[in-house]
């Protein structure tokens, strides 16, 4: 936590279950006065460690689900509620939501359940302010159309072949690090559903947007095929690269082999 004169200035890093956060003790204190989130600019080191603790870089860490807290983050920054259209985690952002003490924040999110209506319209009293400072918002929205169902999602992954110790060094087998997925943001939603990972997507607003920044949560690339035929979608091309990197460098002699095999594909699907 850094220093100023000004306290509602100081910047406080969080790591939320390993995933980090940078914000202002301003931000923190929009939370309800009993939330441990308010009452961290109050305490001392010695006091947040007790409590919360510090991870190796000093940061304070908080034992949560460090995905959803992007959009807690977002609530006390905006005050209101801005998730993605079809979000599927309500129930677990209203765990969060509790274990914070966000009680306008858990009520929210209760009345978008009861009312049926999309959890993006589901504010507090800013709604109307922000209504006529943008009257022409809805004019906006109402000449963009009916949202189109076709368009194109391309997976991608970059790998390299596991080789087999001693006595197995014909045995290979395919080593992925990471699936990604690009295209537009409801497609790819409507296809992968929770296997998606949207934490490294900055914009979680309009969903009639295009992406690069989806991951899979998982490292199966036929899952990942499997899910787009049985949404109708046909492959209509793919490209490859690869490398092949020298040996001479001292290291084991596994990684070495491995960095022969790098490779990057793309598979491009369609649907119409």
């Amino acid at each position: 936590m850094t220093t100023t004169e000004n306290n509602h200035l100081d910047v406080v890093e969080l790591n939320v279950g390993g995933v980090t956060y940078a914000t202002t003790l301003g931000t923190l204190q929009q939370a309800e006065s009993d939330s441990p989130l308010a009452i961290i600019s109050t305490m001392k080191t010695a006091e947040i460690r007790t409590i919360f603790g510090r991870d190796s870089k000093n940061r304070i860490f908080i034992d949560r689900d460090g995905v959803l807290f992007r959009y807690v983050l977002d609530y006390l920054r905006n005050q209101k509620l801005s998730l993605p259209e079809n979000f599927a985690e309500r129930d677990r952002l209203e765990v969060e939501a509790d274990y914070y003490r966000l009680s306008n924040m858990s009520k929210a999110l209760v009345e978008s359940r009861n009312s049926g209506k999309p959890l993006n319209e589901m504010n507090n009293n800013l709604t109307t302010t922000m209504t006529s400072i943008s009257p022409t918002s809805s004019v906006i929205a109402s000449s963009t159309g009916p949202r189109s169902n076709s368009g194109y999602i391309v997976v991608g992954y970059r790998g390299t072949f596991a080789f087999g110790r001693d006595g197995l060094a014909d045995v290979k087998f395919r080593k992925i690090s990471r699936i990604l997925v690009c295209g537009r943001v409801h497609l790819c939603r409507d296809v992968f559903g929770e296997t998606l990972n949207e934490s490294r997507d900055p914009d979680h607003g309009q969903t009639d947007r295009y992406t690069s920044r989806f991951f899979l949560k998982h490292t199966f690339l036929e899952q990942a095929f499997d899910m787009l035929g049985e949404a109708s979608f046909l492959l209509v091309g793919s490209a490859a690269s690869g490398c092949s990197s020298s040996t001479s460098e001292m290291g084991k002699q596994t990684d070495s082999e491995e960095n022969r095999w790098l490779h990057y594909n793309e598979f491009v699907f369609y649907r119409g």
